[in-house]
């Protein structure tokens, strides 16, 4: 055998009794660790919020219908336009009002020339009545003085007797005149409100946010039908956003709370605004077997807000338009306290015979009962082994829950990946820390 032959089996017999020992040392053919990323839980600020979708609406929003039948002839507005208290919105033919009106003119100076005819009439007849009774008191006195005939007596006194009637009855005729002048005056009244009926008039300043009209058309009044609802104008300096906030979430919403706001129609912008209506009745949609209970709620939007989107020239008072769909955060509730990431809490379920002691899944010897889960997180401590650690948790938010008991602050705590920390990781496991960042990279490169 030669020198060589001899080095070649030494060296060999070498690698082979190295790579025995690392073996039995553990150096080498130990599995892969799971590769984890942590977070310290330490002390945050929290806003619980309630989110829900909904439709911007103007605070104020009047629906207008004439009180009067007939064609428009005047309709000096669009939609869109800015209009002010008082100001002309249209105006419907009056002719037939009009004729009316005429008619209890008419027939209130008709009656007014019959109260001053029955004045004068009273006048004669207090003449008349003065006259006859001056007659009669002289006729009493002859009569007393046996001048006069009882004959003559008794003339005396029906004729003041039917002067007496004929002035009662001028007195009475005075009274009907001037409630039959009142009446007509009444008429005239109400013919003339529903000529003015004729003319629409803007009752609040607003914007014509929708015009149902045009020019020349015939509408039907409110005064015995349902009428024609012609446009309706829109306080838009005021404005609502009408959301559904189902009854697992109202109780936790308040008059006053904050709320942020996200109009589709303005992607990257970010509205502020504060719960001012919470709705009493329900909503129930769905069938009877898939029913959901929402209650309205109206998130009032500060002006301040979007006051920057509004341009210089514009007469209108907001750059919103009612109906367009918004997106609301409500915030209900606001701790600073200890928090960990969301991902870091997971539950675990212990499993009971009917004895009480712990038993393993796999012991089929005794029914197992199923205990209430408890939340746990993985605490990373010396020598990167886990700790698993009960808590007790609060409010959260989209990023960080409130924990109340279990830690301290200041612990590292498994934060990713979450498959691993809901199936994977146990108490007492060795595992990798690496960076988040790192840890994300690996995994898409994975699903690549």
């Amino acid at each position: 055998m030669g020198k060589t032959t001899k080095y070649i089996l030494i060296g060999l017999g070498s690698l082979i009794v190295l790579l025995i020992i690392l073996k039995v040392t553990g150096i080498i053919g130990k599995p892969a660790l799971t590769q984890v990323a942590t977070e310290k839980a330490d002390t945050r600020v929290i806003n619980e919020t309630v989110s829900a979708s909904g439709k911007i609406k103007p605070h104020i929003e009047v629906k207008i219908s004439p009180e009067v039948s007939g064609e428009v002839v005047e309709l000096p507005i669009k939609e869109g336009d800015v209009v002010k208290k008082g100001q002309l919105l249209c105006k419907i033919r009056p002719d037939i009002l009009k004729s009316g009106y005429d008619r209890a003119v008419a027939s209130y100076n008709t009656q007014k020339a019959s109260v001053g005819n029955s004045g004068q009439l009273l006048k004669q007849a207090q003449a008349t009545f003065d006259n006859q009774a001056g007659i009669f008191k002289r006729s009493e006195a002859l009569y007393k003085s046996k001048v006069l005939t009882i004959s003559e007596y008794e003339n005396a006194r029906a004729a003041y007797e039917g002067a007496k009637a004929s002035l009662e009855a001028a007195k009475q005729n005075v009274i009907g005149s001037q409630y039959g002048l009142v009446q007509t005056q009444a008429s005239v009244k109400e013919a003339q409100d529903n000529l003015a009926k004729t003319t629409i008039y803007s009752p609040v300043d607003g914007v014509v946010s929708k015009l149902s009209i045009e020019l020349g058309e015939r509408v039907l009044g409110t005064q015995q039908f349902a009428g024609t609802e012609i446009m309706t104008i829109s306080d838009l300096s005021k404005l609502d956003v009408n959301v559904d906030v189902n009854e697992n979430d109202i109780n936790r919403i308040a008059l006053g709370d904050s709320s942020n706001i996200e109009v589709d129609a303005f992607l990257g912008k970010k509205f502020t605004g504060v719960v001012s209506e919470i709705g009493s009745s329900a909503n129930v949609v769905g069938t009877t077997a898939d029913q959901v209970t929402n209650f309205t709620v109206k998130v009032r939007i500060n002006a301040a807000s979007y006051m920057a989107l509004l341009k210089k020239s514009a007469d209108n008072p907001s750059p919103f338009r009612p109906g367009l769909t918004a997106t609301v955060d409500i915030n209900t509730n606001q701790v600073k306290s200890l928090s960990v990431p969301i991902q870091s809490v997971t539950t675990r379920e212990e499993k009971k015979d009917q004895n009480g002691p712990p038993k393993k899944d796999d012991d089929k010897s005794k029914p197992a009962i199923s205990q209430p889960s408890k939340e746990y997180v993985f605490v990373l401590t010396a020598g990167n082994k886990l700790k698993q650690v009960q808590v007790t948790t609060g409010i959260q938010n989209d990023t960080y829950i409130q924990v109340l008991t279990g830690l301290k602050g200041g612990e590292e705590v498994v934060s990713a990946p979450y498959a691993a920390i809901t199936k994977t990781l146990a108490d007492g496991m060795v595992v990798e820390k690496v960076d988040k960042a790192k840890l994300f990279n690996a995994d898409n490169n994975k699903s690549n």
